[in-house]
């Protein structure tokens, strides 16, 4: 008598283990067949700085502009290289924006091909808050989803470190891309450590896409220079333009640190004031201190 007949559950089971084997096998048959996939994800952030840097010698983004459709092909085209037997998904760009309202450049940016724009907030200091969060929450959810086998994470915050492991836990791998740092480093090390690999990108690599914007000149140099009041005019005058722009949560943030201004606030506000009296206020630190009264006054005001 066969084994079979004695116990015919065993001949069931061994018949369901053949099927079960057949599938793997079609299945394994088929992701062998599917290619890999990447996505590249830039931090807007840090490549303005990194790169304005580098090239321009400033991390101010109003005294340069950036080819961000030339630079965005450039990574492409470096990722086909890399990631030979692979395919893009898209690329990721993330950028702060007012109350993540797009502006006309991230604009054109989001209409590139293969590229999808995702915007943090930007705080009364101009810094990018939520961008991080951004990229650990797209970078875990497709790792997760199997989308993507390789990702390319061109940034340097240290806390971008919780969003590699997120993928990596995954089964993704993360390659960390720099822009390279004229002096010291622009990268986090504990980010370093936790990439799967390390690529920096040279001068030479950057310059196209980097063009240092003319200094302003202006018509009236020669004349006497603005009184007390009208430059404290346009400092409420900015003010009032400036607060209906970013609204009273903004305002909040700054009043605590009266009578001083954040640097990149000042700095716009000397730049506006500058375009509306078409002259320079460099060197006339009494009516740039007079317009900082007027904006003060402003703000104060509507508190």
């Amino acid at each position: 008598m066969s084994e079979a007949e004695i116990n015919p559950e065993i001949a069931d089971i061994g018949a369901r283990l053949e099927r079960t084997n057949e599938l793997l096998q079609r299945m394994l048959a088929e992701v062998a067949k599917t290619p890999s996939t990447h996505a590249i994800f830039v931090d807007a952030g840090y490549v303005y700085a990194a790169a304005g840097l580098l090239v321009a010698g400033t991390e101010d983004r109003r005294a340069f502009d950036l080819d961000a459709e030339g630079l965005i092909e450039a990574f492409i085209d470096k990722a086909r290289i890399i990631f030979a037997d692979s395919r893009l998904l898209r690329v990721y760009w993330y950028d702060g924006a007012r109350r993540r309202i797009h502006t006309s450049e991230q604009q054109s940016i989001a209409e590139l091909p293969d590229v999808k724009v995702r915007l943090g907030n930007l705080n009364a200091n101009n810094q990018q808050k939520g961008v991080d969060s951004l990229i650990r929450t797209d970078l875990e959810s497709l790792a997760r989803h199997r989308a993507i086998s390789d990702a390319a994470l061109v940034g340097g915050d240290e806390d971008l470190v919780s969003a590699v492991e997120a993928a990596q836990g995954y089964g993704a791998r993360v390659h960390l891309w720099g822009i390279e740092a004229g002096e010291g480093r622009n990268q986090a090390e504990p980010l370093l450590w936790e990439v799967d690999s390390q690529r920096t990108f040279d001068l030479d690599f950057c310059k196209p896409y980097v063009t240092r914007r003319p200094v302003t000149t202006y018509e009236h140099e020669g004349d006497p220079p603005p009184s007390r009041d009208q430059v404290r005019f346009i400092g409420a005058q900015i003010a009032a333009t400036w607060l209906a722009e970013r609204g009273r949560e903004a305002m909040s943030e700054l009043l605590p640190g009266h009578p001083y201004l954040p640097g990149p606030v000042d700095q716009d506000l000397l730049i506006e004031a500058e375009k509306l009296l078409q002259r320079s206020l460099r060197g006339h630190a009494m009516l740039r201190r007079s317009l900082r009264d007027g904006f003060w006054q402003h703000l104060q005001s509507q508190y």
